[in-house]
């Protein structure tokens, strides 16, 4: 599957960059919107969407996605194999994708308060990883586990660890109440 995406790059300049800018900086779109969604929640929502948020990318990019890595490191595609490579990129340990891996918790919370915007914000990352593979930084598994990945961590975090705290937070600020 790497080969027949990959295979894709270098035919056509405007594909290209359009991967191109996919795979590098639509990124910095998706969180500027994640920025700018927090200011349409309502206020009451806002502490919850925040460390929803940060709890969810920090499970899943910085804790479960480096603990992977120590244990296990995957080359990238380009360093294993002469691909058509669009875009430089270090050749440190491609699984699983640590852009995924931010991207899937975000868009997870995004649905979580607004359906119709996580679906966009879902596309728009598949797309993200979709891009990388074209570029030649990527392998499909890498994109698919850290698809997985993230939006278990969100999901995880939601309904078990988030869910209690939060109950126990409003029921201490009833029981608080005169």
């Amino acid at each position: 599957m790497f080969t027949y995406i990959n295979n894709l790059a270098g035919k056509w300049v405007c594909l290209d960059g359009i991967a191109i800018f996919f795979a590098q900086y639509l990124i910095y779109f998706l969180v500027a919107g994640a920025i700018l969604f927090f200011f349409f929640i309502k206020k009451q929502e806002r502490i919850r969407y925040l460390i929803l948020i940060a709890s969810s990318v920090i499970l899943s990019r910085l804790v479960i996605t480096e603990l992977i890595r120590l244990f296990w490191h995957r080359s990238r595609p380009f360093v294993d194999y002469s691909v058509n490579q669009l875009i430089e990129h270090s050749a440190s340990g491609s699984f699983p994708s640590g852009h995924i891996t931010f991207l899937f918790p975000l868009a997870t919370v995004i649905y979580f308060f607004n359906k119709k915007l996580g679906i966009a914000f879902f596309i728009f990352s598949f797309s993200i990883g979709l891009a990388r593979i074209f570029v030649g930084i990527h392998y499909p598994f890498d994109i698919l586990v850290g698809i997985i990945i993230g939006i278990l961590s969100a999901m995880i975090l939601r309904l078990g660890v988030w869910r209690n705290w939060y109950t126990r937070t409003t029921q201490n600020r009833m029981d608080a109440s005169p």
